[in-house]
């Protein structure tokens, strides 16, 4: 079985950001899904080099519009390099190989009787390389919003026109061919008002592929750029490859009218087959804004992954974003999504599971064949997980495995292994056994499907399973319950997420920002580049606390707050009004905790009582005694503390958010 598939071919009057990154991101993940479904993956990416922008911005910096195409080409490379995003081609329309095929092309149509030649005059965006139909001298782009330019030229024409009952008729009768379905309504209403032929070649400039024998006609940016998906697939020699057609086309929402319209109509024209799909993803808002070079508001992903790591980054743009519709980001939302899901999810899962089978089962995987409820809803979750991916619901999917997550966590709570480790009843090493298998075995299930989102992190808790194969020659197959084998040796444990602190996270990510801005500046010819070695600016003091007291969120997702269960509690000798108890987080053991509440509380009413712990205060000594957390209490006139309780049945080791 065969995939091929294509992320946009990225122009290079500009540096790669986060949108791009978002787009590619999200066919890597495609690209690693689609072989552990056991398909012959072929993902290719590019460069869209020509066109009188790149000329203009060349012109800027002193290069040729190559050598500068090649300084911005080996940008994008670089950037997914640095990724770990791995398309398995990349094509630069400036390549030989890449010009051959656009002549082809163009030869096939006009050989089929769809190219004519005319002359042309009217108003021109240089910024999107776009004719603008009806608009007057001075008239702003629809797209951009910036003034277009008079031109007068003799063209070849594209007879876009003759092709728009053909488009109806393919969108009618293959409706997921335009997804999501919004974009769909929109190219559908675009065509039905009629469509006009499109000039596809240039005389007023010289970068761009030139037409055979019509000197000094050159390819128009969008014939030359959308071929490029065929130039992966082989080109003239399609046939050979067996990879066209292109099985999807991935692209933002701003390019559909090119890939839903202009790109089908082409390859009509020529006698070739259609891609089989086309998904326009939505735009990032920061501020509530597009992100856009012309905006000056992007954020470039290095920062992110330097501070935060790759993998965070991708988990964030897949679960935060409904993908297909606008999806916001931030910093902060980034750090607390990290926190909350990456540290206190997913990690806490493997740090403390692992560590049970190495405290309790001498770092060996127990001989057991687990719990057949957990079993039951680890298969269920793997079926809908992969139901929601590879109907590109990302999100859905992830918050699908991750409430999985939460009912391991849930489970362990309730059989406290703790307890069955030190309990006297000779049921217990076999609900110990099979308590840690199951979790172990959700936890290695739970890598294999979340390896194509979390590559790096995945891997290491992989390994930490005691595997040395990697992870990323499973099959959907090995996503079953059951397969994890006994006395499989566990290593010694190692965090893999540990926990952020917001604010000093989110100050260096925006200095990085200013580095990695003035050096992409540099680049483009718009500012000096910072010296080698140069230290990245320093982050402006953070401003004064607001005088009404309020806090940040940033403030607040610093504290860990969880639910516990008092297991015992005694008076401090000597001290009126301390408790000392132990109190059970869901943790291998109770946390020690005195509190000053033994005016408010006998001891013995606080047994099996339900309470909030702040979990992550730093330890102290009180009376002699440790005290590893705080008792989360309300404090009334009379000075007598109250203690935080829940109505519902709240499970022990659940953190409040």
């Amino acid at each position: 079985m065969k995939y091929y598939f294509t992320t946009p071919i990225y122009y290079t009057n500009g540096a790669p950001h986060i949108g791009h990154t978002y787009t590619t991101i999200v066919c890597d993940v495609i690209r690693r899904l689609k072989r552990l479904e056991g398909y012959e993956v072929a993902l290719t990416s590019g460069a869209d080099e020509h066109g009188v922008n790149v000329e203009r911005s060349a012109e800027r910096v002193g290069k040729t519009p190559y050598d500068f195409s090649t300084v911005m080409a080996n940008e994008f490379r670089m950037h997914w390099e640095e990724l770990r995003i791995q398309p398995d081609d990349f094509v630069r329309t400036s390549d030989e190989r890449h010009a051959r095929t656009v002549q082809w092309m163009f030869e096939r149509c006009r050989a089929n009787g769809y190219v004519y030649k005319g002359s042309y005059t009217g108003q021109y965006c240089v910024f999107d390389n776009l004719y603008v139909n009806e608009a007057k001298p001075g008239d702003p782009c629809p797209e951009c919003g910036r003034p277009t330019e008079t031109v007068t030229e003799e063209n070849f024409f594209f007879k876009l026109s003759a092709f728009q009952e053909r488009l109806l008729e393919l969108y009618e009768s293959q409706p997921d061919f335009i997804l999501p379905e919004t974009r769909r309504n929109e190219v559908l209403a675009f065509v039905k008002g009629g469509l006009q032929d499109l000039s596809i070649t240039r005389t007023t400039i010289k970068w761009g592929i030139p037409v055979p024998g019509e000197a000094p006609h050159v390819f128009y940016v969008w014939f030359d750029a959308l071929i490029a998906y065929l130039t992966g697939a082989g080109g003239p020699d399609w046939e050979q490859r067996g990879l066209w057609p292109a099985d999807l086309h991935m692209i933002g929402k701003e390019i559909t009218r090119f890939h839903a319209i202009f790109w089908p109509a082409f390859l009509m024209a020529a006698g070739l087959p259609l891609p089989k799909r086309i998904f326009a993803h939505g735009w990032l808002l920061f501020e509530q804004d597009k992100m856009s070079k012309s905006r000056g508001n992007i954020v470039r992903p290095r920062p992110i992954a330097e501070v935060c790591g790759i993998d965070a980054l991708r988990y964030f743009l897949l679960r935060e974003i409904v993908f297909g519709q606008d999806g916001s980001f931030s910093y902060d939302a980034l750090v607390g999504r990290y926190n909350s899901d990456l540290a206190n999810g997913l990690g806490n899962l493997a740090s403390r599971t692992l560590s049970m089978i190495h405290q309790y089962r001498g770092g060996a995987v127990p001989d057991s064949k687990g719990d057949p409820h957990i079993a039951d809803a680890l298969n269920q979750t793997v079926a809908a997980a992969l139901d929601g991916f590879n109907k590109f619901e990302f999100s859905r999917a992830l918050e699908t495995i991750w409430q999985m997550i939460s009912v391991v966590d849930k489970y362990i709570v309730e059989r406290a292994p703790w307890k069955l480790a030190k309990s006297k009843d000779e049921a217990a090493p076999e609900l110990l056994d099979r308590t840690l298998y199951s979790a172990a075995e959700v936890l290695r299930v739970l890598c294999g499907l979340l390896a194509p989102v979390l590559p790096d992190s995945v891997a290491k808790i992989w390994s930490l399973l005691g595997f040395a194969e990697p992870v990323g020659s499973l099959r959907t197959a090995d996503l079953t319950f059951g397969l994890l084998k006994a006395g499989q040796k566990i290593p010694e444990v190692q965090p893999v997420f540990p926990r952020i602190e917001a604010k000093p996270a989110i100050a260096r990510m925006r200095e990085l920002e200013e580095v990695e801005r003035a050096r992409q500046d540099a680049l483009l010819g718009k500012t000096p580049a910072p010296a080698a070695g140069a230290e990245a600016p320093k982050a402006e003091a953070a401003a004064p606390a607001a005088s009404d007291g309020t806090i940040t969120i940033d403030d607040f997702v610093k504290v860990d707050l969880r639910v516990g269960i008092v297991k015992s509690a005694a008076a401090v000798k000597g001290a009126d009004k301390l408790l000392h108890m132990y109190v059970d987080i869901g943790e291998p053991e109770p946390r020690s905790i005195v509190a000053g509440i033994a005016k408010a509380y006998q001891p013995e009413t606080l047994v099996g009582r339900k309470v909030v712990i702040v979990a992550n205060l730093q330890p102290r000594k009180l009376r002699g005694l440790d005290s590893q957390g705080m008792i989360v209490a309300a404090s009334l006139e009379g000075g007598l503390p109250v203690l935080a309780g829940f109505l519902e049945d709240v499970p022990v080791g659940a953190r409040l958010k």
